[in-house]
């Protein structure tokens, strides 16, 4: 085991000092490693059919921290509903996670996270762990270490408000008449990103509420000092951001006391509409647990019972989130998930089986598509604030997500489609041409694509004392517009106006060692492994000095095993950047940049690809208990589950096959290379 998984945060600067095999192991022939790519990828594509659901689409896992399976415990003690089973089989999950330490991380080999730690370590007292246990002892003991609660997020000492262990005059304003902030006055909620806004709103009923419900133990130990729970901290200075928005709220205290009961009840009444409006056809809030939790507590504090049929169908809803199992012992556990993400797996497992010489019109894949069609959003959602005239068209990431269709599925989706052939060619072709119609009308004024709304780049929303923890606007990324650009040149459109600007802001948008920064995934692998495949197919040639840092930096970050890994901490210390214990997922994005870029017969990819083939499991599939996906970067990380499987699959079938989609002549061959030759990024 290495560095990057002990949880100490100790910096692997190479892959030596990382704890890993300097030794470079010898490489096969090409003829051994076609070989044995051949021979995984068949078993990949045989162990990734087995996988399809009946109705044609595919689901793993989406595994996060256990702050979900804390507040989902919490919630069902604020509304009386938790019991016996649930709680158990949620602590067993709780308590596998804990770090000798006695911390809880937020993502695997992570270092101790305190509001983690906190939310977990209150669920095990809801479970009747005693504080004098040696696992509880420990978690304690650091987290006064750490500060105490006082020193946790907002959200924590939220959940910690609504039993009566914080004071809400401790904590920061979020008033309801947020609502009548006309839509061009900043920080009105749409210049939130759509997950933020879905929190936001319901949380501005609790803040006015402030409820408390009587709390079933103390929890002092987890206090600096019990008696002064909440030592006061320092302003910061009056001329800066943070001194303006602390003087805001501080204002804000002060209207609470003032508030018109009117105005007041308006807005509850208003906040109310907006969560009801939202709610989608299977009782949840834009398919994520979060903002479907605080929904729920929202309009239960407004008088709705729980067997009222919005709240009724909201808390069914959150229990389809709930993945169970049975420990080593026999016993059920329960994991939540802060979300679901089938379309996002089946468009790309099936352009994993297509790029793997899949049959076009496979059984599967036209099952699959079948799934991708009915899931077309034909609706509009909170998007039309600022494209009030653009007809809907796309997909979302959930099972049942009709108000926020999102650009990145969107662009995949049409990638899927058009690797099928399907008996409905009309059908297919007319989904995509909607998909493209919205997609292109949802280009920021820069000429990039964020992942749900045009132009959600305010810099105000992160400067609320309320928003201390993950992103909370959606501006334009290198991996979501790298996939829009993908998506048009395979169209056909790479002469497009929008598709040159959209390239040209992915070269200016490239780092000085080479890469580009991933929104979401982790990392510079992930990012550089979008863009340079989109460049590529968009006919920037091969050549391109662009292109050839890219490889450059790609072929530097190869671990000494033949893989490529990077930790979640390169979102905080710039050392991290491209360093890692190898995983399978990372190991393609890597795989899929270094083909596009024509480097098929380079000794980087072909230790690539036989480190894919060497790890893989007897089953077809390969372990990586890693995150290397991301909610809001270090701040919230995903293990998708499928991501081990279907990326090594395509890089797996692009070394075999080629990309389909690759311009005439080979990897940046295409007639549309000259337009952008010479520029450098």
């Amino acid at each position: 085991m290495t560095a990057t998984t002990d949880g100490t945060g100790a910096l692997p600067p190479r892959a030596a000092e990382a704890g890993q095999s300097t030794t470079v192991l010898p490489q096969p022939a090409d003829s051994a490693v076609r070989e044995a790519a051949e021979h995984a990828a068949a078993r990949s594509i045989e162990h990734l059919l087995s996988r399809q659901d009946e109705q044609g689409w595919w689901k793993g896992d989406l595994e996060t921290n256990v702050t979900m399976d804390a507040e989902d415990l919490l919630l069902r003690q604020f509304l009386g509903i938790r019991d016996e089973k649930t709680t158990l089989a949620a602590a067993r999950w709780i308590r596998a996670q804990q770090h000798p330490d006695g911390t809880w991380p937020t993502f695997h080999g992570g270092p101790g996270e305190l509001s983690t730690t906190i939310e977990a370590y209150v669920a095990l007292r809801l479970a009747g762990d005693d504080p004098a246990e040696p696992h509880m002892a420990a978690a304690s003991a650091w987290i006064r270490e750490q500060g105490g609660i006082a020193s946790a997020r907002v959200f924590t000492r939220i959940w910690l408000a609504l039993f009566g262990w914080w004071k809400w005059e401790h904590l920061p304003e979020l008033p309801p008449e947020i609502m009548f902030v006309p839509k061009w006055i900043p920080l009105n909620i749409y210049d939130f990103g759509c997950w933020a806004r879905q929190t936001i709103v319901p949380l501005t009923v609790v803040s006015a509420k402030r409820p408390v419900r009587p709390a079933p133990f103390s929890l002092d130990e987890l206090h600096t000092d019990p008696r002064r729970p909440n030592p006061p901290r320092p302003m910061a200075p009056a001329a800066s951001w943070d001194g303006v928005f602390q003087r805001l709220d501080k204002a804000l205290h002060a209207y609470r006391r003032v508030a018109v009961g009117p105005l007041r009840r308006t807005a509850l009444n208003s906040a109310a509409r907006w969560i009801i409006e939202r709610q989608e056809n299977d009782g949840c809030w834009g398919g994520i647990q979060p903002p479907a939790v605080y929904s729920v507590i929202a309009l239960h504090l407004l008088g709705y019972d729980l067997d009222h049929p919005v709240l009724r169908a909201g808390l069914e809803s959150l229990d389809r989130f709930a993945i169970w199992h049975k420990d080593d012992q026999g016993r059920p556990v329960r994991m939540i998930e802060a979300c679901q993400s089938p379309v996002w797996d089946t468009c790309l497992a099936a352009i994993a089986l297509a790029d793997a010489g899949l049959e076009s019109d496979h059984p599967a894949l036209v099952k699959a598509v079948d799934w991708m069609l009915d899931e077309e959003i034909a609706r509009p959602g909170d998007w039309k604030v600022r494209r009030p005239e653009l007809p809907p068209g796309g997909w979302a990431f959930e099972f049942h997500n009709d108000n926020y269709p999102d650009i990145d599925d969107t662009a995949e989706v049409v990638l899927a489609l058009k690797r099928v052939k399907h008996p409905e060619p009309r059908r297919v072709e007319a989904a995509v041409q909607r998909a493209v119609r919205w997609t292109l009308g949802m280009q920021s004024k820069n000429g990039a694509w964020g992942a749900f709304d045009a132009d959600n780049t305010s810099p105000f929303p992160n400067k609320l004392p309320f928003c201390d923890f993950g992103e909370v606007i959606d501006p334009p990324s290198a991996d979501v517009t790298a996939h829009v650009v993908e998506m048009l040149a395979v169209l056909g459109k790479e002469h497009d106006p929008r598709t040159r600007r959209g390239i040209e802001w992915l070269l200016a948008e490239q780092e000085e060692n080479g890469a580009w920064f991933g929104r979401w995934g982790v990392n510079y692998v992930y990012g550089t492994g979008a863009v340079v495949p989109a460049l590529v197919a968009a006919g920037l040639p091969t050549s391109h000095p662009a292109v050839r840092r890219a490889v450059d930096w790609l072929e530097g970050a190869q671990n000494a095993d033949g893989g490529w890994g990077e930790d979640l901490r390169s979102y905080r210390d710039p050392e991290w950047i491209g360093r890692g214990e190898s995983t399978a997922s990372q190991t393609a994005w890597a795989l899929l940049a270094l083909l596009a870029a024509g480097e098929r017969s380079s000794e980087a990819v072909r230790r690539g690809v036989a480190w894919l083939a060497r790890t893989q499991r007897e089953d077809g599939s390969w372990d990586e208990p890693q995150f290397t996906g991301t909610g809001f970067p270090w701040d919230f990380s995903i293990n998708y589950h499928l991501y081990r499987q279907v990326f090594p699959l395509t890089a797996l079938g692009r070394y075999l096959h080629g990309d389909p989609f690759a311009p005439a002549g080979g990897p940046g061959g295409g007639s549309g290379g000259t337009a952008l030759e010479g520029r450098e990024s």
